[in-house]
């Protein structure tokens, strides 16, 4: 009996089995590269976190705005710098006519904004933002 033909085909099933030993050995090689990467990303986003967290812990509270859709409108207006300016000035900063009404019901705003420590009146009539 001639063994060679099925030496022959265990070499030539050897060989492929080690190819796919080898393909899956880069494979997981990868998936470990991948997975430092992703556990270091993790590790920074805790440091980022916990970092933050301290920080904000120190931070001043910001008060509640009242809920009206002005009010982030109405702070917007007061982010740049331009000095006081007077419920009229507001008005026609947030697009609103210019009609007493508007005037007075953005007064009431302001002066709430004030009593929330967010605004302050410079003096009667003139608002402007925390310095």
């Amino acid at each position: 009996m001639n063994i060679q033909p099925l030496l022959e085909a265990l070499e030539l099933q050897e060989q492929a089995a080690r190819a796919v030993a080898d393909g899956l050995r880069e494979q997981i090689d990868g998936l470990r590269n991948r997975l430092r990467d992703a556990e270091t990303h993790l590790e920074r986003l805790a440091i980022s976190r916990t970092t933050v967290t301290g920080i904000a812990d120190r931070l001043p509270a910001a008060p509640d705005l009242p809920e009206h859709p002005d009010h982030p409108r109405i702070l917007a207006v007061f982010n740049h710098p331009t000095g006081p300016l007077r419920a009229r000035d507001v008005c026609q900063a947030l697009g609103h006519e210019l009609l007493p009404k508007n005037a007075e019901g953005a007064r009431a705003k302001l002066k709430r904004l004030v009593k929330l420590g967010i605004l302050i009146e410079a003096d009667t009539g003139n608002f402007a933002g925390r310095p």
